[in-house]
């Protein structure tokens, strides 16, 4: 009999990524303690203590939560959808397109026409590339194909990126650029999240919805059928639930990699690789790997901060090549 200690796991997670958030508010070049902090969040800390926490270091750590709940939730939904563990929206370009479209609109100039306009962008070229990626999957009969796919839509939307770059019109633009290219949280406000929640909450509960109909997935599509799931309207939802959640993450970071796989990978063991109880620990595991990774690209002593995307990507790419390694040694990528 499989265990399941999805309970225990999401408590202790939920934990972690409180103390997680503290410990980021916290720590940096100028120290706060927990009194300070405290005074801070109820409007009594000194005018010093509240612009470092309330200006830089909780929206930071916020936003770095919600992008890591977003790609760790997306994550765990694409691999129930696609039956496919090796299934994330870095590795299959969704983020990629998502940064494209982000990008398109400050080359052009035109996220000064509303603040809605870089979020807009970015969830539909999420749920332009998830659609698309759902529409092949039945196609192809190998994991190795549809990683391919995946690449290849990740590789056309970093030429036609790197098209952009090439041709920025300005230094500010090229920065702008740059970031959604490499992904960071620095300098987001609560202003910046605030814009992204209605579209991540969206998102989520659809997501959260949906989640039971990933166990009935699981089976097949004609056994899910055979069980009167209405199968085109879950994976319609799904995807749109994730193109939301992953545009948003997207619209507050950039491009962020390989969390959605480490997360579901590290928590499926732990829910009886059940796909319905893997949704909201994945998530939370994501927020908190994401918020971990933050605090150390700020307490790196390097002359220039790092990105957080290129410190994801460092980490995962070598746990991805693992997780494929070992699916190919079983025989299950062929």
């Amino acid at each position: 009999m499989v265990k399941d200690f999805s309970g225990p796991l999401t408590l202790t997670l939920w934990v972690l990524c409180t103390i997680s958030i503290v410990a980021s508010c916290l720590m940096g070049v100028t120290p706060i303690s927990l009194d300070q902090m405290g005074r801070a969040l109820v409007g009594l800390g000194d005018s010093h203590t509240n612009l470092i926490l309330w200006q830089i270091r909780l929206p930071r750590a916020i936003a770095a939560l919600l992008v890591g709940v977003a790609l760790g939730c997306s994550g765990a939904s694409l691999q129930g959808l696609l039956r496919n563990p090796l299934a994330e929206p870095g590795v299959l370009g969704v983020s990629a397109v998502a940064s494209l479209c982000a990008s398109c609109t400050i080359f052009f100039g035109l996220v000064g026409l509303s603040a809605w306009v870089l979020p807009s962008a970015a969830m539909m070229g999420a749920v332009l590339a998830t659609g698309l990626l759902v529409l092949v999957a039945p196609q192809v009969r190998s994991v190795v194909t549809l990683l391919l796919v995946g690449v290849g839509l990740s590789s056309f939307a970093g030429a036609c990126m790197s098209l952009l770059l090439n041709l920025s019109p300005n230094p500010y633009s090229l920065n702008e650029m740059m970031n959604w290219i490499m992904g960071s949280v620095a300098n987001r406000s609560l202003e910046d999240i605030r814009f992204a929640a209605p579209f991540w909450l969206a998102g989520l509960a659809i997501l959260l919805l949906t989640s039971p109909d990933l166990r009935v997935l699981a089976l097949g599509e004609e056994a899910a059928s055979g069980a009167g799931l209405a199968i085109g309207r879950s994976r319609t939802l799904i995807v749109i639930g994730c193109g939301l959640m992953v545009g948003s993450a997207v619209s507050i970071a950039g491009a962020v990699g390989f969390v959605g796989i480490i997360a579901p990978h590290v928590v499926r063991p732990w829910v009886g690789h059940e796909p319905t109880k893997t949704l909201v620990p994945s998530a939370l595991l994501g927020g908190l790997i994401l918020v971990i990774a933050d605090c150390l690209v700020r307490l790196a002593p390097t002359d220039q901060e790092l990105k957080l995307g290129v410190v994801a990507a460092l980490i995962g790419a070598p746990i991805f090549i693992v997780i494929a390694a070992r699916r190919r040694g079983l025989g299950e990528g062929a």
